[in-house]
């Protein structure tokens, strides 16, 4: 057993297909290398205390909003056959919280990692998911596992409802630039949105749903051949598709008005919408990082910038 061991992980974003997933249609989501979250663990001979952003304090007394994280350390405890070992975990995140980009996923599996390091076993990425999941399931109640698979990948993961995900390759020159409304995303209330729109008008939004399937697979194309602007326009159409179904907001579509003026070739929201996060794709550095500046003028309350893989 270590007396010190770490784990890490990075946020998430859907590029496209949201809300689509639901009802069938694939998503591709993108793991943020440069959005961090870490868990370090000390060992201690009696006393299991947790440190974030969210709690300080015993172990066993952590809030219900971290009930997730409870029962992953436990599950963890047990399975290493030491229920009593003490330990000072310490969580440290880049990661915002309820924007769509996996925060709880990514708490998992830093946890997962660092545990497996404490005391000195391998991981494989299979036992990786599962044990993560344990959180995410306490969270979330049935996760599609998308979350965790993308916190812990280093490639973009391919998504279906119901069917295994896999990495998909990227080989694009080109940038991501990622603004914070800093309003929390409402997952609950925007599928709610689209499922009864669906209802009502049937036909016309199944047609938008289907769509989304079209220009997701157009997406894979797009990145696996380094074509910029069939990326672009399938992300264009992509959210005038969310729009049409309800799911953006007044402070996204500011965001994406400012990205559109200041040279993105392409912005949307990402993720369940009415809040959260927007997405622009940028041709140059130079220009991802000009986006960067005027959405963070325009009132976005945090940024990023991620280039796209190339392929050596």
């Amino acid at each position: 057993m270590k007396n010190l061991a770490t784990g890490t992980s990075h946020a998430k974003i859907i590029l496209i297909g949201e809300h689509g997933v639901v009802y069938g249609q694939p998503a591709i989501a993108l793991p943020i290398s440069t959005i961090q979250m870490q868990a370090v663990i000390h060992q201690r001979d009696t006393a299991q205390t947790v440190k974030s952003r969210y709690f300080n304090g015993d172990f066993h007394t952590m809030s219900a909003n971290l009930g997730g994280i409870q029962s992953l350390i436990k599950t963890l405890l047990a399975r290493f056959e030491a229920p009593d070992q003490g330990f000072d975990i310490h969580i440290t995140s880049d990661i915002p919280s309820e924007r769509g980009m996996g925060s709880s996923a990514a708490a998992a599996v830093a946890v997962t990692r660092a545990f497996y390091d404490f005391f000195e076993q391998p991981l494989s990425h299979q036992t990786l998911l599962k044990t993560a999941n344990v959180a995410e399931s306490y969270t979330h109640g049935q996760p599609s596992g998308l979350d965790v698979a993308t916190a812990s990948a280093k490639s973009p993961v391919w998504f279906i409802k119901g069917r295994e995900n896999y990495p998909i390759p990227v080989n694009l020159h080109g940038y991501l630039v990622i603004a914070d409304t800093g309003i929390k995303s409402q997952t609950k209330v925007a599928v709610t949105t689209v499922r009864n729109l669906l209802m009502v008008e049937g036909a016309t939004i199944q047609q938008r749903i289907d769509h989304l399937g079209v220009l997701t697979r157009q997406t894979r194309d797009a990145l696996a051949n380094d074509d910029l602007t069939g990326l672009a326009s399938a992300l264009n159409g992509a959210q005038d598709d969310l729009r049409s179904l309800g799911v953006s907001h007044p402070a996204l579509e500011q965001l994406l008005a400012v990205a559109r003026q200041n040279g993105a070739l392409a912005a949307k929201l990402t993720g369940s919408g009415q809040g959260g996060c927007m997405i622009a794709i940028a041709p140059e550095a130079e220009i991802a990082n000009t986006l960067s500046q005027k959405l963070s003028a325009a009132g976005a309350t945090a940024t990023w910038v991620e280039p796209f893989a190339v392929e050596a």
